[in-house]
């Protein structure tokens, strides 16, 4: 279905949405698929009107599919079904498009965790090659691995729980009282089910730790650190204020003093963005595990 803009869009049967320019020729068709996720009890008219600027500024290089599998209360299932739901899901698009060569990911509050599951599902490793080509000084992209089989370029969260919810003010509207942090960590799965738990760090499925806690690092078959090194580029957008469900500090995987001092804005064409930071991308074991130790004096999670 198209409009008198240039923005095609189809539904699928199951009710995911596939966007690109109506401009396009079939001979030049955009190899570079755009995945968008949903935070919780949402859908994929979340995502619409985003998905339709992307594609007025890129026409002929990208087609977005708004995900459907975990719409509604169906984001209350967990943080590990749903990944194999998206999972899923982004195998049935990229089989959709075997002109596809590139892949992306943007996410929106719990759907950030949801795909950082899924990717951990779908990455492939380098090929054998690839690695002695790394160890004698040669680089490319194949190197790094790939999601399903394509190149992983940008991996984006805004306003993700990175580190849960529980305690240190990750939920603003709890007020950093102690007290009702603790009660909610309790009643959190009477509300959201089983991503509350996930949310809260309250599940042990099989005695095992936390799943937050062991999406850290790759753990068994879901590569979830290694997926994430194979994005060229790995962007968090968080909040300063006026969000009172994901706190600034999980959002932004930041200790309390290490959040920045910021005043005005940094960009007249962004203006609503305050603070900008770029990192050098190297791994850090210590401050992973520091930020979800209990005990530590500044841990993001308690």
């Amino acid at each position: 279905m198209g409009d008198d803009r240039g923005v095609c869009s189809e539904e699928s049967l199951t009710g995911g949405m596939d966007v690109w320019s109506s401009s396009v020729q079939a001979s030049s068709s955009p190899d570079h698929i755009v995945v968008m996720v949903h935070g919780i009890l949402g859908s994929t008219t979340d995502w619409k009107f985003a998905a339709d600027q992307f594609v007025r500024e890129l026409p002929d290089k990208v087609i977005v599919h708004c995900s459907e599998r975990n719409m509604y209360k169906l984001t209350l299932d967990g943080v590990d079904i749903m990944g194999e739901r998206l999972a899923e899901e982004v195998v049935e698009v990229i089989n959709r498009r075997p002109e596809a060569r590139k892949i992306s990911f943007i996410a929106h509050s719990v759907g950030g965790l949801v795909a950082r599951y899924a990717i951990g599902r779908l990455y492939r490793p380098p090929r054998r090659k690839a690695v002695e080509d790394l160890s004698s000084g040669v680089c490319d992209d194949i190197s790094r691995g790939t999601i399903c089989g394509l190149e992983a370029m940008n991996f984006i969260t805004v306003a993700t729980p990175h580190l849960g919810s529980r305690g240190h003010k990750q939920v603003p509207f709890l007020f950093g009282v102690t007290a009702i942090e603790k009660v909610a960590s309790i009643v959190i799965h009477l509300i959201f089910r089983r991503t509350g738990r996930h949310l809260f760090l309250n599940d042990n499925d099989e005695g095992k730790p936390p799943l937050l806690k062991l999406m850290l690092d790759d753990c068994g078959e879901l590569y979830f650190m290694s997926a994430l090194q194979a994005f060229k580029r790995r962007v968090a957008y968080a909040n300063v204020g006026y969000d009172h469900i994901v706190g600034w500090r999980t959002s932004s995987i930041r200790r309390n003093s290490e959040l920045p001092k910021w005043k005005d804005s940094i960009s007249e064409k962004y203006p609503h963005i305050v603070y900008e930071e770029i990192s050098e991308g190297k791994n850090s074991d210590k401050c992973t595990e520091d930020a979800m130790t209990v005990g530590n004096c500044d841990a993001l999670e308690g």
